[in-house]
């Protein structure tokens, strides 16, 4: 994820709040029997975002309806696409995966395993909107509502999806319904997922790693899989936290020599905006004055060999000051640029 710019951000709108703009949409154009070019909802904030609806279609029996989701200045894999619904009279609200949202396979979610991949919020804000559109018709918001997301599939190989147990599309997630930029929420809820993923599994060893080549190390070092390795990224805090509340018995933590000294160092959040690693606090500890007018940690190593093993203990120490309530055991793997091991402890 890329350096947060200094200039004002735009925001963007959830999967949700596409799912529940179209579905609105539908509704009112099944109700009425008109075309609608656009419609407006009022998300959980009082927030009331209007949408153009595209490919608006109306059959004797359904009606569909398609929001383009706009992820605002967010680097968000799912700008650009379009949630479509298609809503059909039922005897009671329930939901369908169309192609390209995914199905939940696996247990943890905070969805059912066989339904589909639209979260708990999502599904709220959509009847409520189906709600509002029935009332002047005095109707109750009785139908099926199929999700579709065309290039879903796709798109869901750029997500944790695969790993989470979720197959065949994209989840349709949100919980205020607002995209804000860069607030790596999606990300830290994504981790927080895959932790829930892998205890309702049983899986007693879990990694989290800095990227996907110390990913890939550790997860050969201890033949772990997939669902086991955690997208830790940048926030070694946000992983942490949560597995001392929802424990595992044992947690690898894997990383590049710059982004685990700065853990060893205490930071919590390793991104190069947020945290440094401080060259005058190694030479100081380790007793190499040149340390001081290192460039990068790489550098340092370079100069003093044994701040490796300082890494990958004090790193270790760090991490299972996070979780040492919790019993769980603590592990680390120090790498190179080109993916040989430094350091473990």
């Amino acid at each position: 994820m890329g350096r947060k710019p200094n200039t004002e951000l735009r925001r963007g709108w959830t999967t949700g709040a596409c799912a529940a703009a179209a579905a609105k949409a539908a509704c009112q154009m099944l109700l009425s029997g008109e075309i609608l070019e656009h419609v407006q909802i009022t998300l959980p904030g009082g927030e009331q975002p209007r949408f153009s609806v595209l490919t608006p279609e109306l059959g004797d029996s359904w009606a569909r309806a398609a929001i383009e989701k706009d992820a605002g200045d967010d680097p968000d894999v799912t700008h650009g696409a379009l949630i479509v619904v298609t809503l059909r009279p039922a005897d009671q609200l329930r939901f369908a995966a169309g192609d390209g949202v995914g199905m939940i396979t696996k247990a943890g979610l905070p969805i059912p395993v066989g339904e589909p991949a639209i979260n708990p919020k999502p599904r709220e804000m959509i009847e409520a909107m189906l709600t509002e559109a029935c009332a002047p018709h005095g109707a109750s918001p009785h139908f099926e509502v199929e999700v579709s997301v065309p290039g879903g599939q796709e798109l869901a190989l750029k997500t944790w999806n695969p790993r989470l147990g979720i197959e065949g599309g994209i989840s349709i997630l949100g919980t205020t319904g607002i995209v804000r930029p860069f607030s790596c929420a999606a990300w830290i809820a994504s981790i927080h997922r895959g932790i829930d993923v892998a205890r309702a599994d049983g899986l007693e060893h879990v990694a989290g790693c800095t990227g996907a080549t110390s990913e890939k190390v550790v997860q050969g070092l201890y033949g772990l899989p997939d669902h086991a390795m955690l997208d830790m990224g940048d926030f070694a805090g946000g992983l942490l936290k949560y597995l001392a509340r929802h424990p595992v018995p044992r947690i690898t933590i894997g990383g590049g020599i710059g982004k685990m000294t700065k853990l060893a160092q205490g930071a919590s959040d390793l991104h190069s905006g947020r945290s440094q690693v401080d060259f005058a606090g190694l030479a100081d500890t380790l007793g190499v004055p040149g340390l001081k007018d290192a460039n990068t940690a790489l550098e340092a190593v370079s100069l003093a060999p044994e701040m490796a093993e300082w890494v990958a203990q004090t790193a270790k120490q760090s991490a299972a000051s996070f979780v040492a309530k919790a019993g769980i055991e603590v592990d680390t793997v120090i790498i190179d640029r080109g993916g040989e091991v430094l350091a473990r402890a």
